[in-house]
């Protein structure tokens, strides 16, 4: 039976943050949005996210654990300026007991498009011994609906992608 007082979450796929402002003091000399900034985006979003399958704030407060990104991984497609409202996609690609692999799309609110996209893995962490650590089990279970939400979403074809040079051209 379900327990009214603790309905199981609701995941959207993808999920999709809440609307976004730009700050005047992000905007850098070329007149569009600091690389830093982007980061702060999409690290809001994820926060978002993460909320909905019990990861908030009063997680970290009540549980002492946490999350960490281990690594990251961003693609700057079009800029963003000022006055652009900004939205994130994200989809949880795969997770494990103590990982989460997501991606993120960081996108114009009201016309759509992409303007970067972001990959990253994140760690589960005890904040006491701030070493990685597995997710308790009521975690792992709202993990699990949000997986098999996302699941039917295709796995963009950047995830995984490395750094690298382009391919140099042939001899000519």
């Amino acid at each position: 039976m379900l327990d009214a007082s603790n309905p199981p979450a609701l995941f959207f796929a993808p999920f999709v943050s809440s609307p976004m402002r730009i700050e005047p003091h992000w905007i850098d000399y070329n007149g569009h949005l600091n690389m830093a900034y982007y980061h702060v985006l999409f690290d809001n979003a994820l926060g978002e996210a993460l909320a909905l399958v019990g990861l908030g704030e009063d997680y970290v407060r009540e549980r002492d654990r946490s999350f960490f990104t281990g690594e990251v991984h961003v693609v700057y497609k079009r800029e963003l300026r000022l006055e652009d409202p900004v939205r994130v996609r994200l989809q949880l690609v795969d997770y494990d007991e103590k990982r989460l692999h997501i991606f993120e799309e960081l996108c114009h609110a009201s016309e759509g498009w992409v303007s970067a996209t972001c990959e990253l893995i994140s760690l589960h962490v005890d904040l006491a011994t701030r070493k990685v650590t597995p997710f308790p089990q009521d975690i792992i279970r709202n993990l699990e609906q949000m997986r098999s939400s996302h699941g039917w979403l295709p796995t963009p074809e950047i995830v995984g992608r490395s750094i690298r040079m382009p391919a140099r051209l042939a001899a000519q």
